[in-house]
């Protein structure tokens, strides 16, 4: 943001507010994270399972720690009881039923950068009708207001 200003003798000069905050700037350490909870969702089992092996394998070249990698064997399964025609022949029904299958994997302990490169290339390479939901686990400094208990001996 700079703002001109015009003095007497017609001189321009430029203020800025930005620019005495830029050139300091402090280094920020990364984010330590104890563990990344990936869950994947899809309605085709093969496309999932071959999603789910991508994801495997990229971690164990970027040597990402992948502590659990499981799929339940049941898929949740909704069912719909639609009529068949809309205003006549009320016994006629059809029933639809939509799979979903999930697959569930856990990394451990992953600095921030090393979490977001892993993320950013699993998240481009993402299928269609493949849904993915990440939970990260940040490690943080106990606030400097709490204290250890005494130890009574």
């Amino acid at each position: 943001m700079f703002r001109m200003l015009i003095s007497p003798l017609n001189q321009i000069r430029t203020c800025s507010s930005v620019a005495s905050a830029v050139n300091t700037k402090v280094p920020v350490p990364d984010k330590l994270f104890k563990k990344i909870d990936i869950e994947l969702r899809a309605h085709e089992p093969a496309v999932l399972k071959s999603y789910s092996w991508f994801m495997n394998a990229s971690a164990k070249e970027l040597d990402v720690n992948v502590e659990k990698s499981y799929a339940p064997e049941e898929p949740h399964k909704e069912r719909k009881t639609l009529l068949r025609s809309a205003h006549v022949h009320k016994k006629h029904r059809v029933q639809y039923e939509y799979r979903t299958y999930y697959h569930f994997i856990t990394l451990k302990h992953l600095t921030g950068s090393t979490a977001d490169t892993y993320l950013e290339y699993v998240q481009r390479n993402l299928p269609e009708g493949v849904s993915m939901k990440v939970i990260k686990t940040e490690i943080q400094k106990h606030l400097p207001h709490l204290k250890p208990p005494p130890t009574s001996q």
